[in-house]
């Protein structure tokens, strides 16, 4: 079975009338009687009958009539986007950001060099969290999302991007009792009264599910998902937060809060790519993406003292390292 066989077919069924249909298509009645026929040998199924009102479509026919429709589109689709291909990528990419990770500080620069490199890229960026992000993206209303990753999550898959320790932010004011490299148990950082997310959020699972295993009380003073006020609250020294140092550099720079990495046990997040699992990325989304990792990767070099990267593309940053999987 060839695409054109299937052309032919739609065309008679639409025409009503093999006649019209061979004017239409410039093609000898004869040759596309054989064709139709040719096509009912392969299927073993007979697809046209005459009737009063002209030629119509047998229950077999109308099935493969409704299969043909969606394959002939596709096949124009494809046509039309590898016409494209050759050019430049346009069109709308939507993306959504966890807003306390180090991806809201590179938008300025994630958006001048969409517009210089692809001038009719139009983005739209939004920042937020929870569990909604998840099935806009698997819905198709978000090319994808940079968000912290969760444990699971049905009909989306997550690429992870970064692998972060988390640290225990504080003003200075706090005493905690560190390790001496500056570093604090989770023993110790559980003493400690901190603000986190909401429930649905991944960092406040991590933490809530270590101190749990370890039999540790969390010390929850409050909630808060606006990053001005987390900022006022740590600044005022009524409580603590877990962060990746990542983030702590890029949402409170010049602040003067101090952050220990938490140990025994280590706390690890991740920041990844979340795409809808049936639906690949856009030429458009594709080339933001490349974006994306080059503006991710350059800015967690600049924050930290790093090691050049071995073959396979593993950045290693500070100590203890944390990945750049880029």
């Amino acid at each position: 079975m060839d695409t054109r066989k299937l052309e032919y077919f739609v065309r008679i069924v639409d025409a009503g009338s093999i006649t019209k249909a061979a004017s239409a298509l410039h093609v000898a009645q004869p040759a596309l009687s054989q064709q139709v026929s040719v096509l009912e040998k392969e299927l073993k199924q007979r697809l046209l009958i005459r009737s009063k009102r002209g030629i119509e479509p047998t229950a077999a026919g109308h099935t493969l009539y409704r299969h043909a429709q969606t394959i002939l589109r596709l096949v124009d689709e494809a046509r039309q986007d590898i016409a494209k291909a050759g050019g430049a990528p346009s069109g709308h990419v939507s993306i959504a950001i966890a807003p306390d990770s180090i991806v809201p500080s590179l938008t300025p620069r994630i958006v001048q060099e969409v517009r210089k490199r692809y001038p009719d890229i139009s983005l739209h960026l939004t920042e937020s969290v929870g569990g909604a992000l998840s099935e806009a993206v698997k819905s198709g209303k978000l090319d994808m999302a940079l968000i912290y990753e969760p444990s699971e999550a049905r009909g989306v898959r997550f690429t992870t991007l970064i692998v972060e320790d988390l640290h225990l932010v504080t003003n200075p004011g706090i005493e905690i009792a560190t390790q001496e490299d500056g570093t604090v148990t989770a023993e110790e950082a559980s003493k400690v009264e901190v603000f986190l997310p909401g429930r649905d959020h991944t960092i406040r699972q991590l933490v809530e599910t270590v101190w749990r295993e370890k039999g540790l009380d969390l010390r929850l003073v409050g909630e808060v998902g606006s990053l001005p006020s987390l900022g006022s609250l740590l600044r005022a020294n009524l409580g603590a937060t877990v962060l990746p140092k990542s983030a702590v550099e890029a949402l409170f720079p010049g602040q003067g809060f101090t952050s220990h990495r938490i140990i025994s046990p280590s706390l690890q997040s991740k920041i990844a790519l979340c795409t809808a699992n049936h639906d690949p990325l856009s030429e458009a989304a594709s080339a933001v993406l490349v974006i994306l990792r080059e503006m991710l990767h350059e800015q967690l070099l600049a924050q930290f003292q790093h090691k050049p990267a071995p073959a396979g593309g593993v950045a290693y940053l500070s100590s203890p390292p944390e990945q750049v999987l880029l």
